[in-house]
């Protein structure tokens, strides 16, 4: 099975969700998939951001992210193993 490849940041428009791993900040060794939306920027409108957990994040291409459950989930298998519910 081939592993899907991840979006970039000109994959994706505002309304959009994305999908993308989390690592806990309190457990380094805890990482779970996460939905973020896709937004202005609210400090630079000419830019996009990710809305995760009440924060904005600036869009850059450094984010690995997917538009889809099923990739994200595939990826995440691919590095965690399949224990993803």
């Amino acid at each position: 099975m081939e592993i899907p490849q991840p979006s970039n940041s000109a994959d994706v428009t505002v309304g959009d969700s994305v999908y993308l791993f989390y690592r806990n900040p309190h457990t380094q060794n805890v990482a779970t998939l996460q939905e973020a939306q896709v937004v202005p920027d609210p400090h630079d409108s000419s830019q996009l951001a990710l809305f995760l957990y009440d924060t904005y994040y600036p869009l850059s291409d450094e984010f690995v992210f997917f538009k889809s459950l099923a990739d994200a989930e595939a990826m995440y298998n691919d590095y965690f193993g399949p224990t993803y519910d």
